[in-house]
């Protein structure tokens, strides 16, 4: 019999921060454990649902972009465990569909990990049905703001990654020694890439001596990145400025076009992140979890310009209460944070600096491949199988009708 392990990841594209965790918890494993181990990354979503989830990662940034307000509402009513219950009774009827196609043709995994806060229950309906069962493992990918959604009962083990998290999970009833405070998965490539500011400075071709402002958009090129880079353009200070695009050709066209006040750097996609930060002295971001994570480890403050509400509020309070940024939404609250941040010197901005590395955690993916392979190492779970209820219906004639029972009397 092989040895190899064999771990299948749950995630979906809604929003890049479940992929990202993905492949950093895949590309850990593979370097602790070679080949010893085959994993498999599945998007459920995209993969295994009908419309409307197969479109999931298209109508996701559209609707995070034209109804914030509809988002903020939607994700209070439903964050309690009551409203969980009712959602996915309905809701993760069609995943689990999905889900049991997914699973019977992957009879012999060892574990499964969810990085996606609507997989973990209808995952676990599924393997109710089984005599024997992988363990199953959900890592949270959102960092303060958790929704009930992460929080399902039976998995075998939840990790999260910070105090605030694991609170939650308290108060909703998961058992403390079901869950462990790990931190977030950042890719093992991230921490390899920091290197010294001047160092990543002199690579870049950057000027070794002004401050400097990075202004990032997710790899979409998302937001407001033009109308900040401009605001901050206008105040003429002494900075330079790195902007990047990402994938968002129209926006890139539009900063090369702009004419600039200072040292300005413009960039596609980029693949060299860590360099990047690690050459800045500002971040000006929105208030994605996987940003802030990487920022910390680098040491890097942030003015945050965005959030999605609801799941990201937590991280604003997060990242403000322990002095490593501030919040600052729209252009021109950024651009006052910049000059304000640009006059109190270096000596702040450093200080501001070590607050953010101290919130770092960049063992958390080794954690959590090796809780993963821990879990895989582990026998499969006995239970009761229990046999799945299914919806029966009942053909009728065409043309059939209610007898009349006659005029009333």
């Amino acid at each position: 019999m092989s040895n190899t392990r064999r771990i299948l990841i749950l995630m979906s594209d809604t929003g890049g921060g479940h992929r990202a965790a993905a492949e950093a918890i895949c590309d850990a494993l593979k370097q602790r454990h070679g080949e010893a181990i085959e994993i498999e990354v599945v998007d459920v979503f995209r993969a295994y649902t009908s419309f409307p989830f197969k479109y999931a990662s298209k109508l996701y940034p559209w609707w995070i972009k034209n109804g914030k307000l509809m988002w903020r509402v939607g994700y209070r009513v439903t964050n309690r465990r009551g409203q969980v219950r009712l959602l996915m009774s309905s809701l993760g009827r069609a995943i689990r569909r999905g889900m049991r196609r997914l699973l019977a043709s992957r009879p012999d995994v060892d574990a499964i990990v969810c990085v996606h806060p609507l997989f973990s229950n209808p995952t676990m309906k599924v393997l109710r049905s089984y005599a024997t069962r992988p363990p199953v493992i959900t890592v949270v990918t959102d960092l303060v703001s958790t929704h009930a959604f992460w929080y399902e009962r039976s998995v075998d083990r939840i990790l999260v990654p910070t105090q605030p998290a694991y609170d939650r999970g308290l108060r909703l009833g998961i058992r403390p020694e079901q869950m462990r405070v790990t931190g977030l998965p950042v890719h093992p490539n991230f921490a390899e890439g920091l290197i010294g500011k001047a160092e990543a400075r002199t690579r870049l071709g950057w000027d070794r001596e002004l401050p400097t402002i990075l202004v990032v958009g997710g790899g979409e090129g998302m937001g407001p990145v033009f109308r900040i880079a401009r605001r901050i353009n206008r105040l003429g200070a002494r900075c330079q400025l790195a902007i990047v695009a990402g994938r968002n050709r129209r926006l890139r066209a539009r900063l090369e076009a702009q004419g600039w006040n200072q040292p300005t750097h413009i960039f596609p996609f980029v693949t060299n992140m860590p360099e990047l930060m690690a050459a800045s002295d500002i971040l000006v971001t929105k208030a994605g979890p996987a940003t802030i994570s990487e920022a910390c480890m680098a040491g890097l403050p942030m003015i945050l310009s965005d959030a999605i509400p609801g799941q990201e509020d937590g991280n604003i309070s997060y990242v403000v209460a322990h002095q490593a940024g501030v919040y600052a939404p729209g252009p021109a609250r950024v651009a006052r944070a910049v000059r304000d941040w640009l006059a109190k010197g270096p000596d702040y901005l450093r200080e501001r600096g070590e607050n953010a590395h101290e919130l770092a955690r960049p063992g958390a993916v080794w954690d959590i491949a090796d809780e993963v392979w821990y879990f895989a190492q582990r026998p499969r779970i006995t239970q009761v199988p229990v046999k799945q209820r299914t919806r029966r219906f009942r053909l009728r004639r065409p043309g059939w009708r209610r007898k009349s029972k006659g005029p009333a009397a």
